[in-house]
C-alpha cells in the first residue's frame, strides 16, 4: 500500500503542488460548469500568510486560478479560504471582486466577527464559513465557537463547510445533526480508499447524508484519498456512490492548488476527465457541475 499523499511532517515549507501547464481535458463540460472547491494563496507580498499556519504554500494568486479555469473550460468557481491565511479573508475577497460575479467564497471567521464585517463579506460574494477538524491543519474548531458563528450567519442564508479526518466522524455526528444550518462535507469525509466502500467511516457518512437533506458532500479529493496514485481508480468509487446516493446534493471541485499534496502532483485536466467516471451520465454531470452549485451559491 502506498502512503497517503496528503500527509506532511507538519513543518512549514514552500513546495510546488500544482502543474503550471496541466493537460487540456477531453471531457465536454456543460455550460456554466463550476469548480466548487478551489483556493487562492497570496501573493505573499500582498496577502500575508497566518503566523500560526501549519504549512506555507507556494503562491497561487487569483490570476493563476482564473487562467486555470479558462483552460479547463470552467465558467464559475467557489473559492474556499484555507487555514494558511487564517481568518484574514483579504485574498479571498480580492479574488471575488476580480471575478465579477463568477465566483463565490467560503470564509474562515472567528466568533468575535461583527455584523458589519459579515455584511461586507456577503456583499463580496461569501456564502459560508469553513471549519477544520483535520489533525495536520492544527487545532480543531471548538463546538461552542461553531454554534456561535452558525447563529450569526444563518440569517444571511449562508451554510458551513466542514473538513474532517474520517476517524472524527463518529465524534462529530451528533453535533453536526444539531446545527440548524446547511452543512457541506469536504472531500467525501476523507475515507481511506484502500479500505473500500464498506468501511465504517464511509458507510456512516453515507447514512448520515442520505437521512437528512441539510447535508451536502463534495465529491472532490480523489487525488488525496488514493493509495494507488493516478488514475485514482481506488478512490473514484466513493465519489460515484455519493453521486448516485444524493444526486441533488453533491458538488465537485479541483482543490487547486492542491495544498499539502504529496507527489505525484495532480494534473487538473485529468481531474476534469475523471468526472466521466464519477458521474457517467450527462444529467448527473449537469446536476453536479451546474444545477447544484447554482442552487447553493447563486440562489440570489
Amino acid at each position: 500500500m502506498k502512503p497517503n499523499p496528503d500527509r506532511l511532517d507538519g513543518s512549514p515549507a514552500i513546495r510546488q503542488t500544482f502543474l503550471t501547464n496541466p493537460s487540456h481535458p477531453r471531457l465536454d463540460l456543460p455550460a456554466d460548469a463550476c469548480d466548487a472547491h478551489c483556493h487562492v494563496f497570496g501573493p505573499g507580498y500582498m496577502f500575508a500568510y497566518a503566523p500560526q499556519r501549519s504549512y506555507t504554500p507556494i503562491d497561487a494568486p487569483r490570476d493563476t486560478l482564473f487562467e486555470l479555469h479558462r483552460q479547463l473550460r470552467l465558467a464559475r468557481g467557489v473559492i474556499v479560504q484555507a487555514s494558511c491565511h487564517g481568518t484574514d479573508n483579504a485574498a479571498l475577497v480580492d479574488a471575488l471582486a476580480a471575478g465579477e460575479g463568477r465566483y463565490r467564497g467560503i470564509a474562515m471567521v472567528g466568533p468575535e466577527i461583527n455584523d458589519a464585517e459579515l455584511a461586507r463579506l456577503h456583499a463580496a460574494g461569501v456564502r459560508g464559513v469553513r471549519f477544520n477538524f483535520v489533525s495536520h491543519l492544527g487545532n480543531d474548531a471548538q463546538f461552542d465557537s461553531v454554534r456561535a458563528i452558525v447563529a450569526r450567519i444563518a440569517p444571511l442564508g449562508w451554510h458551513i463547510v466542514v473538513h474532517f479526518d474520517s476517524d472524527r466522524l463518529a465524534a462529530l455526528t451528533d453535533f453536526l445533526r444539531e446545527l440548524p444550518i446547511t452543512i457541506v462535507i469536504d472531500h467525501m469525509g476523507r475515507p481511506d480508499a484502500s479500505l473500500g466502500l464498506d468501511q465504517v467511516a464511509f458507510t456512516e457518512l453515507a447514512a448520515l447524508v442520505a437521512a437528512d437533506d441539510k447535508f451536502w458532500v463534495k465529491v472532490s479529493g480523489c487525488e488525496r484519498l488514493t493509495r494507488e496514485g493516478p488514475p485514482y481508480a481506488d478512490a473514484t468509487p466513493f465519489a460515484r456512490h455519493l453521486v448516485e446516493l444524493i444526486p441533488e446534493r453533491v458538488l465537485w471541485g479541483t482543490d487547486f492548488p492542491h495544498p499539502n499534496i504529496r507527489p505525484p502532483i495532480p494534473d487538473d485536466g485529468a481531474l476534469v476527465d475523471l468526472i466521466a467516471d464519477v458521474a457517467p451520465r450527462a444529467e448527473q454531470r449537469r446536476a453536479l457541475l451546474v444545477d447544484n452549485p447554482t442552487r447553493l451559491y447563486w440562489n440570489d
